[in-house]
Parts: C-alpha cells; sequence; structure tokens
C-alpha cells in the first residue's frame, strides 16, 4: 500500500507559479512511478505529466509542455510539479498517483491515488 499526500494547491493569477508535491510515507517509494493527473469541473481526468522510478524519463501532456516541470527527490520520497506561466484552463484538482517503476499515461496503469489538491487560476 502506497499513501499519497498532494500539496502545494491554491489561488494565484494567470502567469503565476506553484509547485504542488507529492509525499508518500514508504520506504520503497523510490521504485514506483508517479504521475500528475488533473480534472476541471465538468470534464474527465487528464493525464499531465509523469517520472519513472529513477527520475531519468519523464512525460508530459502537450498542453505543459514547456511551462510545467516534474522531478522527484527518493531521500524525501517527494515528487514535485514546478508550473510556471499558469493560465485559468489549468484550474482543475490535480491528482498525483503511483504505479511500480513505469510511469505512463494511462490513468488506469496507477495502482494508488492521493485525495487531490485544488488549483485555481483567474484571468
Amino acid at each position: 500500500q502506497v499513501q499519497l499526500v498532494e500539496s502545494g494547491g491554491g489561488s494565484v493569477q494567470a502567469g503565476d507559479s506553484l509547485r504542488l508535491s507529492c509525499a508518500a510515507a514508504r520506504r520503497t517509494f523510490g521504485r514506483y512511478g508517479i504521475g500528475w493527473f488533473r480534472q476541471a469541473p465538468g470534464k474527465d481526468r487528464e493525464f499531465v505529466a509523469a517520472i519513472y522510478w529513477s527520475g531519468g524519463i519523464t512525460n508530459y501532456a502537450d498542453s505543459v509542455k514547456g511551462r510545467f516541470t516534474i522531478s522527484r527527490d527518493n531521500a524525501k520520497n517527494t515528487v514535485y510539479l514546478q508550473m510556471n506561466n499558469l493560465k485559468p484552463e489549468d484550474t482543475a484538482v490535480y491528482y498525483c498517483a503511483a504505479q511500480k517503476f513505469a510511469a505512463t499515461m494511462n490513468e488506469a496503469q496507477y495502482d494508488y491515488w492521493g485525495q487531490g489538491t485544488q488549483v485555481t487560476v483567474s484571468s
């Protein structure tokens, strides 16, 4: 079992930055790939970014490439999502999820999910 806790959400203006954190209380956290997904009101949940267990491979949705950066610190059992130049369309609840080793774009392949953190971007 991997328990994930997201933090760092908030309400900002367009163009601002936020850094989300996904923390896990598990010694084997370093063996898990972590993905970030988001769900806006009335929309399906969508992939945002993911990082493999080693941190050497990352994936991004086209809508966030060049603005968001995913990274991890396995010593702190934490994955970060740095979000720069935020846009109103980034408004959503952001979830992190874990799967063994890989970090795919398919949410069905993730085994553990956090409770989500709200990000609101106003114009």
